[in-house]
């Protein structure tokens, strides 16, 4: 589903985030941020989904193997229940005949011991195909470098011979401990973690420094005209007309 999709069934195109999370949750929609790169190639999906593909085709084989063997043992089940009420007819049949009842005494015995052998064969079989599914499904959970490490594995834990118990086998941990320090390159190598940054340091505040007082300046008054030499307050420079 599309988030165009998403959009038109709300009601004018207009939804809130809680709506929108819940209209995610009902159709099974998931959307991822790619913005920070972290998204799976098409080529690595295709790998990673044909690597599933075969676990799977592996896994219905096996089970396929499994459902077979059940039905062969359930035939040699049915073939000698079969084959003892066969005898038991034929005892009765026999009456008193000594030899006759000796002669089916002894079939009795070798049908009743291929019997037990067959089922004890089955029940074989079926543990080994039970401890060699555990053990591939216990491979599945590492990260090997390579199918033939993997196969290699696979096969020496199988020839190893584990015990299990329900199933789970046990000392599993210890073997592939073992394996791994003698095949280093079995796995892939784990990445280091990247240190983390180191926190950038937070500045200091700058100090506070004290407002600058403006100080006036005073500006000097405009000197007047300067006095003349003669007295008065006007000096029009006249002439005398009499003697004093």
């Amino acid at each position: 589903m599309t988030i165009k999709e998403i959009f038109d069934k709300a009601e004018e195109g207009t939804l809130t985030y809680e709506q929108f999370e819940t209209l995610m949750k009902d159709s099974g929609a998931k959307f991822t941020d790619l913005s920070d790169g972290k998204y799976v190639s098409k080529s690595k999906y295709d790998a990673d989904l044909k690597a599933k593909d075969s676990e799977i085709e592996a896994k219905d084989t096996e089970i396929a193997g499994r459902d077979d063997q059940i039905n062969n043992l359930n035939e040699t089940i049915n073939t000698r229940d079969t084959d003892l009420a066969n005898l038991q007819k034929q005892l009765e049949e026999a009456g008193q005949d000594a030899t006759k009842l000796a002669e089916l005494g002894e079939q009795i015995t070798g049908l009743q011991t291929k019997y037990d052998a067959d089922v004890q064969s089955y029940q074989n079989q079926l543990k080994q195909q039970a401890y060699e599914f555990a053990v591939k499904e216990y491979a599945n959970t590492k990260n090997f470098s390579s199918q033939a490490a993997k196969r290699d594995f696979v096969q020496s834990m199988i020839a190893k011979g584990l015990q299990m118990e329900g199933d789970k086998i046990l000392g599993r941990d210890d073997f592939a401990e073992t394996y791994f320090a003698e095949n280093a390159d079995a796995l892939v190598p784990e990445k280091a973690p990247e240190p983390e940054p180191a926190p950038e340091p937070i500045p200091e505040p700058a100090p506070e420094t004290a407002p600058k007082v403006v100080v006036p300046e005073f500006v000097a008054p405009t000197p007047g005209p300067e006095p003349s030499n003669n007295e008065g307050e006007f000096n029009f420079d006249f002439t005398g007309v009499r003697a004093h």
